[in-house]
């Protein structure tokens, strides 16, 4: 009798604690409005899978960056679920700090875009999965074009840009012919200025991880590009970022624009831009080569190699990426247009998402192209088009951004500016012990 009671106890223990212990997943990501978005569609996960309690940690990018990388160089087990990049994937997961991504059949992992997921593998691993993923082109607006004479091949040379430019600006309507980021950082001005200089056949480093920002492509390219802004842009450029950038574009000040591709979605909205019917796009342009012209990145989930919960963050991880969480988001938003895109070839063959997003194919053509793994013409050592995946990078990138916006502001000249950045950068690879 005692025995049987007592196992009847544990059993009631058992099945208590069973119910009681249902799984925090503390996901950290970004506060952009995919990201929101994703947020808002948690009671759905929740209701499919009632074990699992989903706590967002919701941040600036910058913050963002910074509470991840800390948490997990220290195994600090904050967190369960991460939003990164393409540029911290393939260092982190060398490392052994990210547990490799592995979907069930039912998501269908060949359905990534190639680029994605070469992006976030490590010797053919998937180590992130894609939530949202971009390029960038030229965006340009076809009325003023047309009036000026102007056509674009599918992808055009950074001189025919630049005479298009000089025929598009318009003073006296307050349309400027380009708008380019010149904001300093690593992943503002020096994105898209790192696609320019390698269309210009440069590189950041040589195969033995020596700088060349001293080398006549950089010059080249940094001279096309502060006349460029100086001449047809708008004033301030060297404060400009995206946001800054997609303001103008929508209030119509700009005849062209490189940027995201992402950006398409916002500027062909009627809701939020006044040219919305009025754009047209084309692919990054360039000038030797039209290798790494256009950029690749994506905002991906991760799980720390720290985490207690990988099985719940697997499950969400495969929920927030799949076919299903697509169509979820359209259908709750009324229109494809405003779907995660840059992602799955699916997406792309969806007759739907074609009607409602006119950008489609010249972002998924941006995409395709975009290859880190050879992005410039001299072979390089280093993964990424618009970054190089070493964690040298980002001080490098952030110090070499502010000497082109003091180029681009008049505060330097372009050689200046070169020469301190390849000083800047030289230090840095020494101290992190790449050569003597």
């Amino acid at each position: 009798m005692h025995i049987q009671a007592t196992a009847a106890l544990a059993a009631a223990v058992a099945l208590a604690w069973g119910q009681a212990a249902a799984t925090d997943l503390v996901i950290a990501t970004v506060n952009n409005p995919h990201m929101i978005e994703m947020q808002k569609l948690t009671p759905q996960f929740e209701k499919a899978y009632p074990d699992i309690k989903v706590k967002w940690v919701t941040l600036e990018e910058g913050v963002l960056r910074q509470r991840v990388t800390t948490d997990i160089a220290t195994k600090g087990g904050q967190f369960d679920v991460m939003t990164i990049g393409m540029y911290e994937t393939p260092i982190w997961a060398k490392k052994g700090w990210l547990m490799e991504i592995k979907p069930d059949a039912k998501y269908d992992i060949d359905d990534l875009l190639p680029a994605m997921r070469n992006g976030l593998s490590t010797d053919g691993k998937l180590y992130a999965a894609p939530f949202y993923g971009e390029s960038s082109m030229l965006m340009y607006r076809k009325d003023l074009a047309d009036k000026a004479g102007v056509t674009f091949p599918e992808r055009p040379t950074w001189d025919q840009v630049r005479d298009a430019a000089a025929k598009m600006t318009d003073p006296k309507a307050g349309v400027y012919g380009i708008c380019l980021r010149g904001k300093p950082g690593w992943g503002d001005n020096m994105a898209f200025i790192t696609t320019m200089v390698n269309s210009y056949g440069g590189q950041w480093f040589d195969m033995s991880w020596k700088p060349q920002l001293d080398t006549k492509p950089w010059h080249d390219a940094i001279t096309a590009y502060v006349d460029l802004l100086k001449k047809y842009g708008p004033p301030g450029s060297s404060a400009n970022s995206f946001n800054e950038i997609l303001a103008l574009y929508s209030q119509g000040k700009c005849a062209m624009w490189i940027d995201a591709t992402i950006a398409a979605s916002f500027i062909t909205d009627p809701k939020q831009s006044t040219v919305a019917d009025k754009v047209a796009f084309a692919q990054g342009p360039y000038a030797a080569t039209q290798k790494g012209a256009n950029w690749l990145w994506a905002w991906a989930l991760a799980i720390p190699a720290g985490t207690k919960n990988a099985d719940a963050a697997q499950k969400f991880i495969n929920w927030a990426t799949s076919k299903e969480y697509i169509a979820l988001m359209a259908k709750e938003k009324g229109t494809w247009a405003a779907v995660p895109t840059g992602t799955r070839k699916s997406t792309y063959a969806n007759p739907e998402f074609q009607k409602a997003a006119k950008f489609a194919d010249a972002e998924k053509k941006a995409i395709d192209s975009a290859n880190p793994n050879d992005s410039t013409l001299p072979k390089s050592p280093y993964v990424g088009v618009q970054f190089a995946a070493i964690p040298e990078f980002q001080a490098i990138g952030i110090a070499v951004g502010q000497q082109m916006s003091a180029a681009l502001a008049g505060k330097e000249t372009v050689d200046q500016a070169l020469k301190a950045s390849q000083t800047a950068a030289d230090r840095e690879m020494r101290k992190g012990g790449y050569y003597k």
